[in-house]
């Protein structure tokens, strides 16, 4: 996994509701996707630029997974997030 993490586009806006769940809505689409927890802690690693070993030790942190399995979410979600056209995969 590449430890430089491509940034979110600027038209897509983020909500966040409950600090448990989030929205990410594309202006140019009108689409929107929901997304959990652990995709909201990505997002924000996202948009503040962090590495994508920053943002997985941030989920060890707060949840009870292994580096490895974070790692794994972290890449799943980024590939979701670049499938949907979410962030700037190039």
């Amino acid at each position: 996994m590449s430890n430089i993490t491509p940034p979110p586009y600027e038209h897509i806006v983020f909500t966040e509701f409950d600090g448990s769940e989030g929205i990410l809505v594309d202006l140019n689409t009108k689409k929107y996707y929901h997304i959990n927890e652990t995709a909201m802690m990505i997002w924000k690693g996202l948009e503040k630029g962090m590495p994508s070993a920053q943002i997985v030790d941030e989920i060890v942190a707060n949840y009870e997974v292994t580096p490895e399995e974070a790692a794994v979410n972290v890449e799943k979600t980024l590939k979701d997030f670049a499938m949907h056209k979410l962030i700037d995969n190039r």
